[in-house]
């Protein structure tokens, strides 16, 4: 194997490694202060390495965006996740329903952060249209249980 194959990768296992213990961080019941800082580490690390791997597409970003999002809404860091939720929903606009709905639904939880309402209310039904589009049962339910914990 050559080495740009290697490096690609390797930044592509490095990246789902990094996804997918954020993805243990948020599931604990409780989280310390160190527990918080690892996980927003981990998350830009994964989203810095997924940007590296050759070929990488707006659906790898999309989904990298929004998990940023969500761990900045899970620490309470509103102002942050709203940045990153408004990434996910522009470099979703040309991606399937699913994850334009996804976009919108970061944008709501980022909202309800911050104590804006009537924009969080704006998103989520945003949210709830694309969902309606969303042709996967799985994924639909996916969105639908998210967005009923807004």
């Amino acid at each position: 194997m050559d080495h740009l194959k290697q490096a690609t990768l390797t930044h592509k296992q490095l990246a789902t490694s990094c996804f997918n213990k954020v993805w243990e961080y948020l599931e604990l019941d409780e989280r310390r202060d160190e527990d918080n800082e690892a996980m927003i580490h981990l998350c830009h690390s994964s989203f810095w390495h997924w940007t590296q791997v050759d070929g990488h597409t707006d659906m790898n970003l999309s989904v990298g965006y929004w998990q940023l999002s969500r761990v900045y809404a899970v620490i309470g860091d509103g102002s942050s996740s709203l940045t990153y939720a408004e990434k996910c929903v522009s470099i979703s606009e040309n991606l399937d329903p699913f994850y334009k709905g996804y976009g919108h639904e970061s944008c709501a939880r980022a909202y309800k952060i911050m104590g804006n309402e009537e924009k969080m209310l704006e998103h989520k039904e945003t949210a709830k249209a694309y969902v309606d589009l969303v042709l996967d049962e799985e994924n639909k339910t996916w969105i639908e249980n998210d967005l009923q914990t807004i």
